[in-house]
C-alpha cells in the first residue's frame, strides 16, 4: 500500500504545484504530473532531513511534497528555458 499511497500523494502534489506555478514550460499529462509530485516528495524529504526537520524514518507529508514539487517544477522550467 505504501507505493500506491506515494503515487496518489505525488499526483495530488504535482497538480497543486502546477496550479501554484503555471506556465508554458511545464510538463503535462497524468504520468508527468505524478512523476513531478513523487520526485518533489523525495526532494522535500531529502532537504528536510538535511536541515534536521525530518528524522531518518519520517516521511514527507502533502505540504512537503508540494514544496518539493514546486522546487522541481521551477528547476525544470529554468533548464527548459535555457535549452
Amino acid at each position: 500500500m505504501g507505493i500506491i499511497w506515494t503515487i496518489v500523494i505525488g499526483f495530488v502534489a504535482g497538480v497543486i504545484a502546477k496550479f501554484i506555478m503555471p506556465g508554458d514550460n511545464e510538463p503535462s499529462g497524468f504520468v508527468m504530473t505524478t512523476i513531478l509530485g513523487v520526485i518533489g516528495a523525495f526532494v522535500a524529504n531529502y532537504l528536510g532531513q538535511a536541515m534536521g526537520w525530518y528524522g531518518p524514518t519520517d516521511s514527507t507529508g502533502l505540504m512537503g511534497a508540494v514544496v518539493g514539487a514546486v522546487i522541481v517544477l521551477a528547476v525544470f522550467g529554468f533548464l527548459r528555458r535555457r535549452a
